[in-house]
């Protein structure tokens, strides 16, 4: 089984050694992306502020890439009892990468996907 957490800080330095400390932004919310004064169907950079300092940052890139998950907790989950806020969806899922490409102007696509979750007494989690 492959743990993440073990592997998360080997590959962070290796990132911090290939692109420089110095080029690293930790902590920042990005809440607006920019488009390409040139061209309309291309993102320039990134709007976001320092969410433990009073910064804000703009960012200028060649290319953008939103990984910021789904959106989870939408709807009430089929849970009862004690497991009904037990989900196995992380809470931080909120959606706001849908809500920046979308404003942006990207098509979404592959929301045909599905999870189907094992179910177990009172609650239910992922598929090992």
């Amino acid at each position: 089984m492959i743990h993440g957490e073990g592997h998360k800080p080997i590959i962070a330095e290796a990132a911090k050694m290939a692109v420089g400390e110095e080029n690293i932004y930790e902590r920042v919310f990005i809440f607006e992306l920019l488009k390409d004064k040139n061209d309309p169907n291309a993102v320039a950079g990134a709007v976001g502020f320092s969410v433990r300092e009073p910064k804000f940052y703009v960012f200028k890139a060649k290319a953008v890439l939103l990984a910021t998950g789904g959106a989870t907790l939408l709807l009430r989950p089929r849970s009862t009892g004690e497991a009904a806020g037990r989900t196995w969806y992380a809470i931080f899922d909120t959606g706001s990468g849908y809500y920046m490409g979308l404003k942006a102007g990207a098509m979404l696509t592959q929301f045909e996907h599905r999870f189907i979750p094992f179910r177990f007494k009172d609650g239910y989690g992922p598929v090992g």
